[in-house]
């Protein structure tokens, strides 16, 4: 079994995984401020959860947006286990064409969700990711990293709205009753759903329009499952993109 981290502004994505399952996925809270003892009882703790022993950790693979935490990681990696972590970025083999100006600026996350989508589904493709950030990457029929749109994340408009507004409340994220609210959480369930929903679908067919073809669209991510379903394009959820493309990475770079 390898560990997979994939860490992001607002979690860390931890599964346990080999060549053909994934035997456990968890969530942490990306916190900058905590240590790598206080990293290591968290992971430790998780994989006592799910009967994991250190022994049976043969690699580890990490894809952060966040630096600072790689470190920390792999220091814990190498105390839980004894073992070395390989991290995606520069000089790491992914078999992904990147037709970008300068591919070193692209997120090791966008990079690892393309590796996995070409290798499950057909191009031409866009891979939505409902994070921190909405990220929509266009690859082409031939399996090319075209580019990205980045859009504030669902999360990122909610806690804006709630801060900068005296009289709006913090909501969960329930299907709205109706598009048109009449009380103050419908509207504001309304207009992160759907307001949402109906960007993506925007884009898509902005998109479409530029290639002149029309694409596959593949998400992921924390919120797919909660705006996904409102789209009226076609969007295939696929919660487990990233898990799957740091498998691939990780085998393609393992020394024999």
């Amino acid at each position: 079994m390898i560990l997979a981290f994939d860490v992001g502004n607002t979690n860390i994505v931890l599964g346990g995984i080999d060549e053909d399952n994934v035997y456990f996925l968890s969530r942490l809270s990306t916190h900058l401020d905590k240590t790598d003892d206080e990293y290591a009882v968290l992971i430790k703790s998780i994989l006592d959860l799910h009967g994991v022993s250190p022994e049976q950790v043969e690699g580890c693979i990490i894809s952060s947006v966040v630096p600072p935490l790689v470190n920390t990681l792999k220091n814990v990696v190498q105390q839980l286990t004894g073992r070395g972590a390989l991290v995606v970025g520069p000089g790491v083999k992914s078999g992904l064409r990147i037709a970008v100006g300068d591919p070193s600026e692209l997120g090791a996350d966008l990079v690892v969700a393309a590796v996995a989508a070409l290798a499950k589904y057909k191009g031409p493709m866009v891979v939505l990711d409902l994070g921190t950030a909405t990220t929509f990457s266009v690859l082409g029929g031939n399996g090319d990293f075209l580019g990205v749109i980045i859009y504030p994340g669902v999360m990122v408009s909610f806690d804006a709205l709630t801060a900068r507004t005296a009289q709006l409340p913090r909501i969960s994220f329930d299907e709205p009753r109706r598009v048109i609210g009449t009380n103050s959480v419908d509207s504001m369930q309304s207009g992160l759903i759907y307001g949402n929903a109906a960007m993506i679908d925007g884009i898509i067919d902005r998109i479409e329009g530029e290639l002149g073809e029309t694409v596959n669209v593949i998400a992921t991510g924390g919120l797919a499952g909660s705006i996904v379903p409102h789209c009226r394009h076609n969007v295939i959820t696929d919660d487990n993109l990233l898990l799957e493309g740091l498998r691939i990475i990780y085998y393609k770079n393992r020394r024999k």
